[in-house]
């Protein structure tokens, strides 16, 4: 069966389990679709955890980063694992113990205020919509290879899926189907990784072939040879970093602090029914987590191995473009792979200096790592599928923030408080049906690359929500207008800085020369910054306006030991 036609099937039947489990787990009240009605297993919602929180960028674009940073490329990978870790340590039992399944309802509650929770409503849509446009680029990328349809189809096609099962079946459908999403992509990435690791190392597991020698008969270790290939063609040492230590500490920190204050992971421990039900989901989501994150190293060398090789040649001169491998012409259909005759001898050739005739897309890596090695095609289709469940079981859990932000914090709590359970449930799903609108739009026109997109995201969260949050639960003197004032400086500063170096501004090259940058900090980084003008502003604030009342002194108290159910509220 050819390649086309095994994808269609598997990526079919992906989505027909997802459109029946949406159709079994429908939604019936608000509680249903904002927190799946707080009934779901640990387990299960650890699974859910994972789905949502490895998105696109660590499915599709995360392996492609240290693929071609190297060493520079791991500070995507400690600083979400390491966010991980902090949320579910410091963070997510607090707020389960506070009771408000979303972030915008805990800041308005805990710093007494329409405007703080107006802003947080503000914040969380704008960290949310800059996240989803990431996972709809992703979902775009593979459509356009493996289904052979352009990225435009592509990514309304993969609205109309996510619209159907994030509408119809709220946190509740999202959840069970982030189930099912998680097995799809853990499977996917790990089998041909399994895979490509004994046909190079001869070590089953990838984690173990990442350190062993190659099996070509050279002896040579594998990440030796990264080092020489790299060396040769231009690039710095593959186990070497040249970014600088501040801006890696940046960005590992701003990933971090980011993770730990995205709106759609925090609400995922609302939907387990008590304080210990979270803690131990938080542990099962660790688990499942590690899984992709521990292979991603070791995916990521071997696909930098075997695509220089296949490029340029056993001889290391070229290969010749009339003989290109399948995989090249395949992908060049979608335009995130170009080849530039510029000595006109009709090979191909890719470095870092004048020599490269080749522009590789980051975001390929992943997807076609399994037709560079010439695997089967029914590897090739499962990790199509893979790609698509990463990319949708997050665009779903932003989508649904989005909706809830309007529906419950911004109307509910805010505008219209006086409107139904059922009024509430419609004007969510309505928000939602027009979040889908707008994510497409912006996977159609993406701002960058996947896992880039998703670096400006975590930076907004880590300015904006991170330190409101860490303060409102362990420093009860925290007062509404440094909360406020905290939260709009971190957000601005770190918005107006990102559009400066990444939008109309500056030019693309001058945007990407430290020199140019703020203490030598990316765009990628900023949000670590913005993070410490939040804390500042904050805490300066607060010294100066009214004192915090004192039963909200005691609430924080109270929040501190995170016992009994805790379960979420309105009121």
């Amino acid at each position: 069966m050819d390649l086309k036609t095994l994808t269609y099937i598997v990526v079919g039947l992906t989505f027909a389990l997802y459109i029946g489990i949406a159709v079994w787990a429908r939604a019936g009240s608000t509680k249903e679709f904002y927190v799946a009605g707080g009934g779901v297993h640990p387990i299960a919602n650890g699974m859910a955890t994972a789905a949502d929180w490895m998105s696109a960028a660590s499915f599709i674009s995360m392996a492609g980063l240290i693929s071609f940073m190297g060493y520079d490329g791991a500070v995507y990978l400690l600083g979400w694992t390491g966010g991980y870790v902090l949320l579910a340590l410091c963070l997510a039992p607090y707020l389960r113990k506070f009771g408000k399944f979303t972030v915008p309802d805990f800041i308005g509650d805990r710093y007494y205020s329409q405007t703080a929770r107006t802003v947080a409503v503000v914040c969380a849509i704008l960290v949310s919509f800059t996240y989803v446009a990431g996972q709809m680029r992703g979902v775009g990328v593979v459509f356009s290879r493996f289904l052979e349809v352009d990225i435009t189809t592509g990514v309304v096609i993969g609205m109309a899926v996510v619209f159907f099962y994030a509408v119809l079946g709220g946190m509740k459908g999202i959840t069970y189907t982030q189930v099912a999403q998680y097995c799809v992509l853990i499977f996917a990435y790990m089998v041909p990784a399994f895979f490509i690791s004994i046909m190079m190392t001869g070590h089953v597991l990838p984690q173990t072939g990442f350190g062993a020698t190659l099996v070509d008969g050279s002896n040579t270790y594998l990440l030796d040879k990264l080092d020489t290939i790299s060396r040769d063609l231009g690039f710095a040492d593959y186990t070497d970093g040249v970014k600088s230590k501040i801006d890696v500490m940046a960005i590992t920190c701003a990933l971090m602090v980011g993770t730990a204050g995205l709106p759609h992971v925090i609400v995922r421990f609302f939907t387990v029914p008590k304080v210990r039900d979270a803690r131990i989901s938080a542990g099962w989501a660790l688990l499942f987590i590690s899984f992709l994150y521990t292979t991603a190293p070791a995916v990521a060398a071997f696909a930098r191995v075997n695509m220089v090789d296949t490029i340029n040649g056993s001889d290391g001169k070229g290969t010749e473009y009339a003989h290109a491998p399948e995989w090249i012409k395949n992908w060049e259909k979608t335009g995130l792979i170009s080849h530039e005759d510029k000595n006109g001898d009709g090979r191909m050739f890719y470095s870092n200096d004048d020599r490269n005739e080749m522009k590789v897309d980051r975001d390929i890596i992943v997807l076609a790592n399994p037709e560079i090695a010439k695997l089967p095609n029914w590897v090739i289709a499962l990790v199509a599928a893979g790609g698509i469940a990463a990319a949708l079981s997050t665009a779903a859990g932003l989508l649904l923030v989005i909706s809830t932000s309007i529906s419950h914090d911004l109307l509910k709590r805010n505008l219209m408080p006086n409107i139904t359970d059922k009024q509430e449930l419609r004007y969510a799903r309505g928000a939602a049906a027009v979040a889908i609108l707008v994510a497409g739009y912006l996977g159609i026109n993406p701002p960058g690359f996947v896992a880039e997109v998703v670096a400006f995201a975590f930076g907004l969260a880590a300015a904006s929500f991170f330190p409101a949050i860490i303060m409102g639960i362990f420093y009860k003197k925290m007062n509404k207008e440094g909360a406020i004032s905290g939260m709009l400086a971190g957000m601005i500063f770190t918005i107006g800085y990102i559009v400066y170096f990444k939008g109309i501004v500056m030019t693309p090259m001058a945007a990407n020369v430290p020199e140019n940058w703020l203490f030598g900090i990316s765009p990628e980084g900023i949000g670590s910054v913005g993070m410490v003008i939040n804390f500042v502003i904050a805490y300066g604030v607060s010294l100066f306006t009214k004192p915090v009342p004192q039963e909200v002194q005691n609430i924080v108290e109270s929040i501190r030991f995170p016992k009994g159910a805790g379960e979420a509220h309105d009121h």
